[in-house]
């Protein structure tokens, strides 16, 4: 099932092709546009303009640290040529409610609220990030993790490293 969901290409079209959908404002995003259920996230920016970074994160602390990173660190991580900023998975969790909750938690911490969710910081430095859209796919709870990873390999494998604020990925790599 995982290969079958990988975009033939990297756009909207692209992601909406095998099956994605949303594609809604990150900032005016309700509870009530998102299933409850498990599934892909993707965070893009439609706009092609190179981008302008904040001196500092508006995102809220996550365990009292502060998101911002040097603009040297955004500049060198930033991919131009692809709308896809981020790419997330959401599991059921104990409330059984998957992306939902995720996106909350998402859309809370870029808001500058605590929330327990800090994957994809980056985009929180971005002058634009209020323009950001998400959109989503659900499928079975097991195939989450395998799907995520094979997008994000793919991703790679396009352009030459991971989305722009895809940052754990690049970590767990170093390690190995």
């Amino acid at each position: 099932m995982a290969s079958v969901s990988i975009p033939p290409e990297w756009t909207r079209v692209g992601l909406e092709d095998v099956g994605f959908e949303g594609f809604i404002p990150l900032a005016s995003l309700s509870n009530q546009d998102v299933p409850k259920l498990p599934g892909i996230y993707v965070v893009l920016r439609e706009s092609t303009d190179a981008p302008t970074f904040l001196a500092g994160s508006i995102a809220g602390k996550f365990k009292s640290v502060d998101s911002t990173v040097e603009q040297t660190v955004l500049e060198a991580a930033w991919l131009s040529g692809t709308p896809v900023l981020y790419i997330g998975k959401a599991n059921w969790g104990t409330r059984r409610d998957g992306i939902r909750r995720r996106l909350s938690q998402y859309r809370r911490h870029g808001a500058g609220k605590t929330a327990g969710h800090r994957g994809g910081e980056y985009i929180w430095q971005l002058a634009d990030a209020a323009r950001l859209v998400v959109c989503w796919k659900t499928i079975s709870d097991d195939e989450v993790q395998p799907l995520e990873s094979a997008m994000i390999d793919d991703f790679e494998s396009r352009h030459g490293r991971w989305p722009f604020a895809n940052r754990k990925h690049e970590r767990r790599r170093a390690r190995n």
